[in-house]
């Protein structure tokens, strides 16, 4: 659930966010705001020399384009179906490509088996030839193993394992293998081969000793009930991991789903496009050495114990993590994680979907491009909500919690201490207010930030072209509602920003749009509640203060260059300032006129969390 907009409107608006109007200080009305939302495909720039452009592209669609097509699950879909009857220490199969010996029960050509029965202590081996489809159809069955894995698949080129309808299967391995070399199997079922599971039955899976499900090819989910526990990873295909239907409950002491082929572009991805997916994992949740993809599927991860717990530093607890990309097309995603919620070494792109995300650490973490661009995303919890080298918001509900920064474009935290190292030996540095090459670009949408550090913060440029913003910003003087050490310019949109007064700041006097700043000579307190009133009596916005405050900036395009604006907080004017008259270093509004204004930026020689 959302929490009460900062920002408010008329009861019947559905916002929740601007008020704006031709309205007195005792009457109030509103008119619709337009969010200026850009739609995928379109171009996203800004004037300034220092900001990003991003063309729009990178949806599930466009990644996947360019990665190793999905595999299925038909083999073996049309051939005749033999059965194998497992009995205790031994079974019984009168198909001439079944061998048994004593409780090992070995495959040798392509087909379908049906597999019903119980075996106490043994193996289902798969070693065929290498161009075989095999499809084993799983009928009541229980597969337990106390040497190795319960089904093994040593030689194969496709090998599905179907669920038949109404049945409930369990297999699991041994708490130790006797084969212990670096390509022996490691998974209650482990395969070699392309692997697919499909069906509408249920299917039990224990890893004891080290892996639930492993492929060293690529995995693809069909359908089916399956759960799996695992000492080590839940499931996991080198290729690909893929899910299309069903649902998959892992619970593993490693990470829980992964797919961890680094070396070929086109694969190390998982895909989640469908079904229900809830993973609780000791690592990270999601693990793609290249891709991780969400795209109609309801996603549930716990990693690393949740938000609360924390994480050793030669460890990682992330919700969902990608080498490449992270994008979420559609569905619903719901992350609690005691390391970065949602976390790529490049690009992460939320062009649809519902997420809400809980973190120790980030909420959404990008080495590179952060887009969001019409999935909702909410992060309860978090030490900064949005971290990214450039950030570009284009529509969608944004709501972000965060203990310091809510959004920050700025180094990654290795690179952040590689710079304060260089700066260590030359007396200055990434503390100072050197311009990156870093953006936070707003097009639309809305954004609901409550931050306890920085609300709005880029080491480069901040440009909002667009969108419905709303800062509750920090109580302490070291920190801002919103720091650009680059330009900050607004175009369009509206734009409420309140907090401490130390490091205050407001958009460039330069820029398209007007803004109203105020510096207050005393705190006003949470629970409040403003109304910044233009000089022919216009409420030009109206906000509950949640978090005590000393300065506010307003833009919107009701707000005239020369107004005087008046800050009236619960009945009472408390300031008055005019409209585009603020310079560098000093801004109008306190009750006894203009207000010194501290610099934006970190002190000198004093690195900022990043």
């Amino acid at each position: 659930m959302r929490r009460t907009p900062l920002f408010l409107i008329a009861s019947t608006a559905t916002l929740g966010l601007v008020l704006t109007g031709c309205a007195a200080t005792d009457e109030s009305a509103t008119d619709d705001v337009s969010t200026g939302s850009t739609a995928s495909g379109d171009e996203v720039s800004s004037d300034s020399d220092d900001s990003a452009s991003y063309d729009g592209d990178a949806t599930v669609e466009e990644i996947m384009a360019d990665n190793e097509d999905v595999g299925d699950t038909d083999a073996a879909a049309d051939a005749e179906v033999v059965d194998i009857t497992l009995d205790g220490g031994t079974a019984s199969s009168d198909a001439e490509g079944v061998e048994v010996d004593g409780s090992t029960v070995t495959i040798t050509q392509e087909g379908a088996y049906r597999i019903s029965g119980t075996l106490d202590d043994g193996q289902i081996v798969v070693a065929a030839p290498e161009d075989a489809q095999v499809r084993l159809i799983l009928d009541d069955a229980d597969i337990t193993s106390s040497t190795g894995s319960a089904i093994s698949v040593e030689e194969a080129d496709d090998v599905v394992i179907e669920l038949a309808d109404g049945s409930d299967n369990h297999v699991a391995d041994a708490e130790s293998y006797a084969d212990t070399g670096e390509d022996a199997p490691n998974a209650a079922i482990y395969s070699t081969a392309d692997l697919g599971i499909t069906g509408t039955g249920a299917l039990t899976v224990e890893g004891n000793a080290n892996d639930g499900i492993t492929s060293k090819d690529g995995l693809v989910i069909d359908s089916g009930d399956i759960t799996v526990t695992a000492v080590d990873d839940g499931v996991r295909g080198k290729d690909q991991l893929v899910v299309l239907d069903g649902t998959l409950t892992v619970t593993a002491g490693g990470d829980g789903l992964k797919a961890d082929n680094e070396d070929d572009a086109d694969r190390g991805y998982v895909y989640l496009a469908g079904g229900t997916v809830d993973v609780t994992a000791g690592a990270d949740g999601i693990d793609a050495a290249q891709d991780a993809l969400i795209d109609g599927a309801t996603v549930t991860v716990v990693a690393g114990g949740g938000h609360e717990e924390s994480v050793a530093d030669d460890a990682s607890a992330k919700g969902v993590k990608a080498g490449i990309a992270l994008v979420i097309g559609s569905g619903t995603v719901t992350v609690d994680a005691a390391d970065d919620a949602l976390h790529s070494d490049g690009l992460v792109a939320v062009p649809g979907g519902d997420v809400t995300v809980a973190s120790g650490d980030d909420g959404v973490h990008a080495d590179g491009n952060l887009n969001l661009e019409g999935g909702n995303v909410t992060v309860t919890a978090s030490y900064e909500g949005l971290e990214g080298s450039d950030i570009l918001i284009a529509d969608g509900d944004i709501d972000l919690t965060s203990t310091d920064d809510a959004i920050n474009a700025a180094l990654t935290a290795d690179d952040a201490v590689e710079q304060q190292a260089r700066a260590d030996g030359s007396g200055g540095g990434y503390g100072t207010e050197e311009v990156g090459d870093f953006s936070f670009i707003v097009t639309g949408g809305t954004i609901l930030v409550d931050a306890e550090g920085d609300g709005l913060d880029s080491n480069g440029s901040i440009d909002i072209q667009g969108g419905e913003i709303v800062v509750a910003g920090p109580t302490t003087d070291g920190e801002a509602p919103m720091d650009a050490n680059g330009t900050f310019t607004i175009s369009g949109g509206d734009l409420l920003a309140y907090g401490s007064s130390g490091m205050a700041s407001a958009p460039d006097l330069d820029s398209e749009q007007v803004s109203v700043f105020f510096l207050l000579d005393a705190a006003q307190a949470s629970g409040s509640t403003a109304e910044l009133v233009s000089s022919d009596g216009t409420v030009l916005a109206t906000f509950d203060a949640t978090r005590d405050f000393q300065s506010v900036v307003w833009s919107g395009d009701d707000l005239t260059e020369g107004d005087h604006v008046t800050l009236v907080v619960d009945g009472t004017e408390v300031a008055t300032a005019t409209a585009g008259d603020y310079e560098e270093g000093e801004a109008t509004g306190g009750a006894g006129g203009p207000g010194e204004m501290p610099g934006g930026g970190a002190p000198g020689g004093e690195m900022p969390q990043v």
